[in-house]
Parts: structure tokens; sequence; C-alpha cells
């Protein structure tokens, strides 16, 4: 039974405030917005609910973080940058997935922190400090959705939302041993969190299991969960594919043993695992040699700020910015029509396959020293984005859940990717490798 069925939603709420507050944890550097007032007011609300027999699904009285991108009414939205928080207007409203939120009886407990405007899978924030991993505190936690990883993680929230734009929920969660779900791409709505990508944008959370996950997603997309809970499928006759190639290229050792145990545990449940070697990926290397659609996209975005205040911008974010800015009208043109179509060869060819499967990173949590080197900050940033940035390349969606290795007390992340709309199905395979995973 867990702790939310229990104790009081604001005995559980005060607990995670003291975390929060305690000068020798992270509190300070993973939440940079504390709602402490309206927090209690909405837990106090919630145990009213619940002595009264009522709820309002299955958030009801959980405790819940949002990244610091997404809107609060009444107050700017910082996305991570000095520029934005001495800048930006008071939001008008609060952004859709905070509405939906509010309205299913969660309570909002902080904002989280971030990489400067969502731009970077390690983490590290030079303007208000990156949060320490919590299996280890020298090491980064993964980025972009840094502080929310490390939210759940430490306790100071139970289910934390971030966004996904080329892993930035899936990275963090891996890196500090989470449960993280990216969502096809239009199943959330974007609207009142601040871009990165047009094109590529997705909104997931980050929990310590699939079905804390499962219902923050079906809260989000508006789906009704009381009709459809979560219920783990049946792993034999699963028919799960290997991604071979770009996926297990360079693999440090503690992801590779980890990997390789994660398959056989599998291939051992009566599942079905083939090796699939997927020649889209040769066609999404042709198409980001162009520059990538993501870097031209945050240009557009940013192209002001860069006029104005470049210097104010972390130098690792500016950087990946400016070569959008070198991208030509003409290539963005190709490389969207090429993606396109490419979307669509990887959907039939993933037709026959209930799931991909692959290391969720090619890497275990750098350390923070070594990537305040600019040139390895760079090659880290690569290591850590670039199996799941396949995932929205290709609109897929997809999970990844923490694997135990004997070679590193370092977590390793398993992802799990299905096709575009295939959510129910995938999260109920992944509940299912969780139970046998011992998660």
């Amino acid at each position: 039974m867990s702790a939310r069925n229990t104790s009081s939603c604001r005995e559980r709420l005060e607990q995670a405030l003291a975390r929060i507050a305690d000068p020798k944890g992270e509190g300070a550097r993973a939440c940079l917005t504390v709602y402490q007032d309206a927090a209690r007011a909405a837990a106090d609300a919630a145990d009213a609910r619940a002595h009264a027999g009522i709820s309002l699904g299955p958030l009801d009285g959980a405790i819940v973080s949002i990244k610091d991108l997404f809107d609060v009414a009444g107050e700017p939205t910082r996305a991570g940058s000095k520029i934005l928080a001495e800048e930006a207007k008071p939001a008008t409203a609060d952004a859709a997935i905070v509405r939906r939120l509010r309205a299913a009886g969660a309570v909002i407990v902080a904002k989280t922190n971030m990489t400067e405007f969502a731009f970077s899978g390690i983490g590290a924030n030079p303007h208000f400090g990156t949060p320490g991993n919590p299996r280890d505190r020298t090491r980064v936690p993964g980025g972009s959705s840094a502080g929310a990883a490390v939210a759940v993680a430490d306790g100071f929230c139970e289910i934390a939302i971030g966004t996904d734009t080329g892993g930035s929920v899936r990275i963090p969660a891996a890196l500090c041993g989470l449960v993280g779900f990216k969502p096809s791409r239009r199943r959330v709505p974007t609207d009142g969190a601040f871009p990165l990508s047009y094109t590529l944008d997705s909104i997931g959370p980050i929990a310590k299991s699939v079905a804390d996950c499962a219902k923050a997603d079906a809260v989000m997309a508006g789906d009704d969960f009381a009709f459809a809970p979560l219920a783990p499928s049946a792993l034999g006759g699963l028919r799960l594919g290997v991604a071979e190639g770009l996926p297990l290229d360079r693999l440090d050792g503690a992801v590779a043993a980890g990997f390789a145990a994660a398959v056989k545990r599998l291939d051992g449940a009566g599942i079905r695992i083939s090796h699939e070697t997927l020649s889209q990926f040769d066609g999404m290397n042709e198409v980001n040699a162009k520059g990538g659609i993501s870097p031209p996209e945050s240009c557009a975005i940013h192209r002001d700020r860069l006029r104005r205040r470049a210097g104010d911008i972390d130098p690792n974010v500016l950087a990946r910015i400016e070569r959008g800015c070198a991208v030509s009208a003409a290539d963005y043109v190709d490389m969207m029509r090429e993606r396109a179509r490419l979307v669509r060869e990887m959907d039939a060819r993933l037709a026959g396959l209930d799931a991909l499967i692959m290391p969720t990173t090619s890497i275990v949590a750098p350390a923070t020293a070594e990537v305040a080197d600019p040139k390895v900050f760079a090659a880290r940033n690569a290591a850590l984005l670039r199996n799941t940035a396949i995932i929205n390349f290709f609109d897929l969606c997809a999970i990844t859940l923490p694997v135990t290795t004997a070679v590193s007390a370092l977590p390793v992340g398993l992802m799990l990717a299905a096709r575009n709309g295939a959510d129910h199905r995938l999260l109920a395979i992944a509940a299912a490798v969780a139970q046998l995973f011992g998660a």
C-alpha cells in the first residue's frame, strides 16, 4: 500500500515541504518556486474530499511539481533563464496541463529547475544552480527536466511534470533511477509551455512507478482514467525488437551490462525477442546533418534575445541556438519534408512489433566537474541525447525503466518505444516489464 493511501495529503505535503527547505539538501537548486500557501490549501481541500468520500480522479491529493517552463497565472515564466526571470511579463493564465492537474485535485508544490530554454540533456544551469544527482551528488541529474527528477527522487513531490523534445523527461529519469514517459506528440496539449521546438515538444511525467506516470498522463491528456485504469499486459507472446546499430553503438560498460541483463531477463519471460535493423536511422542522420529540426526552430524563438542579450545565455545553450541560426530556410523545408516521409516509413516498419527496446542513454550520469569543459559537455550531451532523440524524430511514444547492473551503482535506463498513438498499450507493457524487474 502506498503512503498516499495511508497518510493524509497535508501530512505528505508537510514532509515534502520540509525536505525542500532542508539547507543540507537539494531543495533550493531543484525547486525554483515553492507554492507553500497554495499547496497547503489544495492539500486541505483534497483531505476534505477524501473524508467526504469524494474523488476527483487518480491524481486527487497527489503531490506534483511542474517544470519551470509552464505558465502559472500571475507570475513570469522563466524557463530556467536569467533573461526571462527579469523580462518576462506575468502569465495571464495557467498552462493547459496546469489547469488539468488542478482540476484533477493534484497539489502543485513547486516549479522545478531546468536547463535554460530546455536545450541540453546534461541538466546544468549556471543561473540557478545545478541540483546533484540523487545517486551521486558529484554528478549531473540529466536534463533538461533536471529538477523534476531530483524532486521525485528526493521526496519533494510524488510526480514531476516535464517536457521532452529530444529526451528531456527520459534522460533525467534514467540517470536518477526513475520512470519517465514521453507520450505521442499530440496527446498532451503544449499550450502555455515555453517552447523549444514547435515540431518536437511533448509533455510527460517522471515518477517512481509506471502506474503514477500513467495516472498523470491520463489527466494531462484528458482521458477518463476511471474507465481504463492501467492493467499490466501479459508478457507471454509479446514481440519486442532490439534496435540494432546506432542505439547500441559505443555504450559504456555499465549501460552495456545493464541492457544485456535486461534483454536476457525479457527473453526468459516468454517474450519473443527479435533483432531489428532499421534503415530509417540512416535517413534521420542525413536530416540531422543539415542542422536538425530543433536548432532552427529555437533560433526563431530566441533571435531577439540573441541580438540583445546573448551574453546572458548559458554558453552551452547559446552555441546550439546559434548553430540553428545558420540553417537556411531551404534546408529547413527539406528537413521537414524528409522527416515526414521517414515518420511514415518508421510507423509501417514497426507494425509487426509491440515495442522497440534500447538503452535509454549510452552513458551513465557524467560528473559535474568534467562537463565544465565545453568540449566535454558537448560530447556527453550528444551521448545522452542520441537514443532518446530517435523517438522524438520518428514521432513515437516511449518510456524509460530503471534496470540494475553489477558493474556500477549508477542507474541505467531501459527504453521501450512504440508507434505513435500506442500510448496505452506501451504503458501496459511497461507495467508488466517493471513487475518482471521487481520495480
